[in-house]
């Protein structure tokens, strides 16, 4: 056994361990798994606050958005990261996709390792059994509801009750909230930096650039409900003033060089291209002589901060 322990360390990658601790309520304390975590070598470890079955993981979101390649999630227990197997698997094949890995302390799952690897299959395969009787089960109520005359589904809906369609409106609220809580440090720093001067358009194209696939509907939508909560300015609701061409470039391209200040000349106008943008001159080519006037425009206008680095030309 101390040999097998010994081969599966040699084999597990040699990045950095990032343990994520949770507990259900803001009472408890993560102490315990903090000390489980760095005894296996954690130097970094993110904490959550929330109930097991809440969907709303934003310290967990931010996580496996952020892990770099080589690095391992771990965890202490696998009920301490997620609330089911389907969405154990939906995280790990968010860091597979990163080429990062994964690693439970009591339970035999490493991802960096082939006895890990075996039993994640077993997981997947109980995951899919799981899912398939669930369907079989709910078929055959509504068969046996429908052979007694029953109609399937909830009554008080069926029946437009004020007091059932309240409690279900209030209950999809609360599971929209969370979603867009969950999500908010996403998208909602692109936001607050780039409107009420850019379009919803323009900003969904450039959360697009970022892998984040928003509508301009979607985020219109999600800002209002952020507004109503307190949880932003009014201001960023307010109508965007029409722009010349130009103007719309320059706060384009000041938009996407405020998202990430690290990008190069080049690599911004890279992006100006994917998101098929003509340039000043009604060509499809961008130079980066051509995005460093804008971001010298934004930064005489007062778009951009003079204090900001100005990127480079070249990666």
């Amino acid at each position: 056994m101390a040999a097998d322990t010994q081969n599966r360390s040699s084999r597990r990658p040699q990045g950095r361990q990032i343990g994520y601790a949770r507990v259900s309520t803001d009472e408890q304390a993560t102490e315990a798994q903090d000390i489980e975590l760095r005894s296996a070598g954690c130097d970094v470890i993110v904490q959550e606050h929330g109930s097991g079955a809440s969907r709303a993981r934003p310290a967990l979101a931010k996580l496996v958005r952020e892990i770099g390649a080589g690095e391992t999630l771990v965890v202490v227990r696998l009920d301490r990261l997620a609330r089911s197997v389907s969405h154990l698997l939906e995280v790990i094949e968010d860091l597979t996709a990163k080429n990062a890995h994964f690693r439970s302390l009591r339970d035999p799952i490493d991802t960096s390792t082939p006895q890990g690897m075996f039993s994640l299959q077993i997981l997947g395969a109980v995951a899919q059994l799981e899912r398939a009787l669930i369907s079989e089960r709910t078929k055959a109520g509504i068969r046996a509801a429908k052979a007694k005359g029953r109609l399937p589904g909830n009554p008080g809906i069926r029946e437009r009750r004020p007091d059932v369609l309240a409690t279900m409106t209030a209950a999809q609220k609360a599971a929209y909230g969370a979603r867009i809580q969950a999500t908010a440090n996403q998208w909602l720093p692109t936001v607050r930096r780039m409107r009420p001067d850019h379009t919803w358009d323009d900003i969904a194209r450039v959360l697009k650039q970022r892998g984040l696939n928003w509508t301009p509907e979607r985020l219109r939508r999600a800002m209002k409900w952020m507004v109503a909560e307190a949880m932003a300015d009014r201001a960023l609701l307010r109508k965007s003033p029409p722009r010349l061409p130009e103007d719309r470039l320059m706060t384009l391209v000041a938009g996407i060089h405020s998202s990430n200040v690290e990008l190069t000349l080049r690599e911004i106008a890279s992006q100006l291209e994917r998101l098929y943008e003509r340039t000043p001159r009604g060509g499809t080519k961008w130079a980066p002589s051509s995005v460093k006037n804008l971001i010298d425009r934004a930064r005489r206008s007062g778009l951009l901060a003079v204090e900001e680095p100005p990127p480079s030309a070249d990666s």
